[in-house]
């Protein structure tokens, strides 16, 4: 009686575990890979909350295609070749798709690993260079510099009529694309460019490239670094009571930005390809929920990473099964509407480079708040 009793708790035991591997196999892993420390670590943390907030809501209601989602998360240290490391990591753990880096610097070194491993890689990287080396396997989650700095140049010359422009720009990846895309973009748009600042990633004195700033007299001044620093740099600009224009793009009116650089902010104008105070119940609903859930309120990557699992969704649904080579070629030409998707937030459209094209918005930051000026259409929709 005792023996039979043993083997019937074996054999159930085994079935236990049997179903936990076949639980296991259905599970559609991800791996969000992304700056939790070092100079990327606003960002990244942002990135990494939205993907898991999207992630929880999904599995929530079923999961796609009646498969839950698995996370691991990886903390590149902000460097191109810990990220490297991590992405091959990641795909011999067998992931379905990675999220993450968001520093171009490092997606532009780890994306090489998942086209060579044909793992679908979703970036909030901007730098435009990214989607331009024909990799079938990159997506998008932000605009690109080539799209973003356009609106950014229409805006300085229509919106500001200056028709002279001091550059400031952190001398990385992200930095230099974006330099290069914003004097393209103003010499279209008839406005020159007067003085060229570099700065350091990480710089933490802005005295001499305010001052370089001051004396080039220009009717108004292009701030692009990255978030610590681009609070630095209002802070030491309202120190030296710079009164022109100051115009970014995405980060200079973040919200990191503006708790760090406080008063300072305040008359800073950026154009945003995404923001929390968008106009839109979808995206109030975000923010309502993310604030629930972490605390604070979510900066442009957090959008980022939340709906960038939902593209994921459309597009493993379009095709019907969890197959990467297939769902990597149903994101090319996807077009994604909010009202089918809600989790988008925002109707989209994404182009075979794995860019992205959609309304964004010119704010301006009044009381430490940002405040939508301007809705922008989708770069087609203008056209």
């Amino acid at each position: 009686m005792t023996h039979t009793r043993h083997t019937f708790l074996a054999l159930a035991a085994l079935i236990a575990l049997g179903g936990t591997s076949v639980a296991q196999a259905q599970a559609i892993k991800i791996a969000n890979i992304v700056e939790l420390s070092g100079a990327g670590a606003s960002a990244g943390t942002n990135f990494k909350n939205g993907v898991e907030l999207a992630v929880k809501e999904i599995n929530a209601a079923g999961g796609i295609l009646g498969k839950k989602i698995e996370t691991t998360t990886l903390d590149t240290q902000s460097n191109p070749g810990v990220a490297k490391g991590l992405t091959q990591k990641a795909i011999d753990d067998g992931v379905f798709a990675v999220f993450g880096p968001v520093f171009s610097g490092s997606i532009m070194v780890s994306m090489a690993e998942t086209q060579r491993a044909e793992v679908p890689n979703f970036t909030g990287g901007e730098a435009a260079a990214i989607t331009q080396k024909g990799n079938p396997y990159i997506f998008r989650t932000s605009f690109t510099q080539t799209t973003a700095m356009p609106k950014v140049a229409r805006y300085i010359a229509n919106g500001l009529k200056a028709k002279t422009v001091a550059v400031m720009y952190v001398n990385n990846d992200f930095g230099k694309g974006g330099r290069d895309a914003i004097t393209k973009a103003l010499e279209a748009s008839g406005v020159k460019v007067v003085a060229d600042i570099s700065t350091d990633s990480g710089q933490i004195d802005f005295s001499a490239p305010v001052l370089k700033a001051k004396s080039a007299n220009a009717d108004a001044l292009f701030v692009y670094t990255n978030e610590e620093e681009s609070a630095r740099a209002l802070r030491e600009l309202r120190k030296q009571g710079y009164t022109k224009p100051i115009v970014g793009e995405t980060t200079l009116t973040g919200q990191k930005v503006i708790e760090l650089a406080g008063e300072a902010a305040n008359g800073a104008v950026a154009h945003v390809g995404l923001t929390v105070d968008a106009p839109s119940p979808l995206m109030l609903k975000f923010k309502a929920k993310f604030y629930q859930d972490y605390k604070y309120i979510s900066d442009h990557n957090g959008i980022k990473g939340y709906t960038g699992v939902y593209l994921m969704k459309a597009a493993i649904e379009k095709v019907g099964k969890v197959d990467r080579i297939e769902v990597a070629k149903a994101l090319h030409g996807l077009k994604v509407s909010a009202a089918k998707h809600p989790g988008v937030l925002m109707d989209v459209a994404m182009d075979n480079n794995g860019d992205l094209d959609r309304e964004s918005f010119i704010v301006e930051v009044k009381n430490g708040k940002q405040e939508v000026k301007e809705v922008l259409p989708a770069l087609n929709a203008a056209k």
